[in-house]
């Protein structure tokens, strides 16, 4: 079982702020801690956006698809 480092709830957040606390909370992550994000809808364009900006630093695994609610599983690699 997975442990967590940190958790966000994506929905608590204005969309301009999302992305930014997300990658935000990343970054301060150490190798090999996990970050739970919680989403209503799928993050694929957050995924790419990771394969962009941190290319070769995260792990990406779902953890829940939908229909309500996305769990993702971003790991410090």
């Amino acid at each position: 079982m997975l442990q967590f480092t940190a958790k966000i709830n994506a929905p608590d957040y204005a969309p301009r702020d999302k992305h930014p606390v997300i990658f935000q909370t990343f970054d301060r992550l150490r190798s090999e801690e996990v970050l739970e994000l919680i989403n209503d809808h799928d993050p694929r364009p957050l995924h790419y956006q990771f394969m962009i900006e941190r290319p070769d630093q995260f792990t990406w695994e779902y953890l829940q698809e939908g229909p309500e609610i996305w769990r993702v599983a971003i790991g410090k690699k």
